[in-house]
């Protein structure tokens, strides 16, 4: 693993949720709409951050919200780890990534602990601005909350989880995700005009769909 490129202080890392962010998934959508190459590392066709991969500014900008943020990846995807370092991330490789989301995840929780939680996000959203994230990690204020952005009316990510929910997410396993947990407690909504919270990149149409 990297250090981050703006790394804080190991007090404020302490009482800020850990940044997990979800970069192991197959692409498959991407790849049978027609895309070139693996979808995370394909670069964004508009905006300022034209060219750059869409994995690498989703977590430019999660790095730039959060103190530390954990990057999920699959084994053996070395070119898509060296991004994700560049972009200031802690990078983590699991053989349960092959297992689907929520194995990923659970392989994240149960390696990284956090006593602040985890604002967990996907590296196929490039669009979420990092007050956004902040915001978000700000309200997650006690260890039972679950706290998820909305935007006109659409509940989005990423999702911040409280240190009570450790156990629970490092149970995941499949490609289900947390989504269960999330549907089983109260979880606090974050309305925000921020729409990149709903935005993720499927198919190669979206690269035209960001917001800026």
């Amino acid at each position: 693993m990297k250090p981050s490129s703006a790394p804080a202080s190991a007090a404020a890392a302490q009482t800020v949720p850990l940044g997990i962010l979800l970069a192991a998934g197959s692409g498959s959508r991407f790849a049978e709409a027609g895309g070139e190459g693996p979808k995370l590392l394909a670069p964004l066709t508009d905006g300022p951050e034209t060219g750059l991969p869409i994995a690498f500014v989703a977590a430019r900008r999660m790095r730039a919200a959060l103190p530390r943020v954990v990057a999920v990846v699959r084994e053996g995807d070395g070119a898509l780890a060296d991004w994700l370092s560049r972009a200031g991330c802690d990078v983590f490789t699991s053989a349960e990534c092959a297992r689907g989301m929520g194995a990923s995840l659970a392989a994240a929780i149960r390696a990284f602990p956090s006593p602040s939680g985890w604002v967990v996000g996907l590296a196929d959203m490039p669009s979420i601005a990092p007050a956004t994230i902040q915001q978000i990690a700000q309200a997650c204020a006690t260890e039972d909350a679950i706290v998820a952005p909305a935007f006109e009316g659409r509940r989005g990510h990423p999702v911040a989880f409280g240190a009570a929910h450790g156990p629970a997410l490092a149970l995941l396993d499949g490609d289900i995700g947390a989504r269960t947990l999330v549907a089983s407690y109260p979880v606090e909504v974050l309305n925000t005009r921020d729409g990149g919270v709903v935005r993720d990149i499927d198919r190669p149409r979206d690269l035209l769909k960001r917001s800026h």
